[in-house]
């Protein structure tokens, strides 16, 4: 059984989902509030779509190195909007008055949906793990 050692695409291994909530999080700091509370569906639209679409494409490629940069891209991705998520809740509770670390509805519905596909990715990357270590048992 040959051992196949050609490199995995850098489309393969970039982070398309950390990239969109990254993106979400900047928009939301650097742009007007009025600008951007009238222009988030379209925002939300270009930006979640197309990654939740480019994720999905990993799911056929089974290499180990793409499955650990997946998982590590998810757990930087749900610390990254953890933070977040703590500091607008700060921002909340402590009435601190920066207007910079709010999020808004939108804003929080856009993680969340950036988050459940990186979930929904997850399990499909496990479930294909097991389906190659399943092809590689004799016993089978």
């Amino acid at each position: 059984m040959a051992i196949s050692t050609a490199k995995p695409s850098s489309f393969l291994l970039f982070p398309w989902g950390l990239f969109s909530i990254l993106v979400v999080l900047v928009l939301n700091l650097t742009l007007s509030e009025s600008w951007f509370g009238k222009n988030w569906s379209w925002i939300m639209l270009v930006l979640v779509i197309p990654a939740a679409i480019l994720e999905n494409f990993k799911v056929g490629y089974s290499t180990m190195r793409i499955m650990f940069m997946k998982v590590i891209f998810s757990l930087l991705s749900f610390l990254l909007v953890g933070m977040a998520l703590g500091a607008s809740l700060v921002r909340k509770f402590f009435d601190i008055s920066d207007k910079k670390i709010s999020l808004p509805w939108f804003v929080l519905l856009a993680l969340g949906v950036m988050l459940l596909i990186q979930v929904a990715q997850l399990f499909s990357m496990l479930k294909a793990v097991k389906r190659e270590f399943m092809q590689l048992d004799p016993d089978q």
